[in-house]
């Protein structure tokens, strides 16, 4: 579910930015790139009103799968295997788990005198 969230999150953001970026400015006409005619190449405010609502509804899910993105990590547990789930105030296990020999001192070259 949360992988399959993920997918849809990301999916999403990328019609959103198509969508942002297909639209065109305030009085900027697309179809004066191809030619110069007065005439947008979408119809007059045809593709204004769709591009518009069409980011609008994909902003509506882009937040909605942020918020619940942000839920569904907040309740996720993870395991660690190095020890880093201990309170920032706990000591550092120094003596071995029962059944683990103690650890002896390293060997010199030196002999003993």
């Amino acid at each position: 579910m949360y992988t399959a969230l993920i997918i849809l999150h990301v999916l999403i953001a990328f019609v959103m930015v198509g969508a942002i970026l297909l639209q065109s400015g305030k009085g900027a006409e697309i179809g004066a790139a191809f030619g110069g005619s007065s005439q947008t190449v979408f119809g007059s405010r045809g593709a204004g009103t769709f591009l518009t609502k069409l980011t609008a509804i994909t902003g509506t899910i882009f937040f909605v799968t942020s918020l619940t993105l942000a839920i569904m990590s907040k309740q996720r547990t993870y395991s660690s295997t190095i020890g880093l789930d201990q309170p920032s105030g706990a000591p550092a296990a120094t003596t071995p788990p029962p059944g683990v020999p103690a650890p002896t001192q390293p060997m010199t070259d030196q002999p003993a005198k």
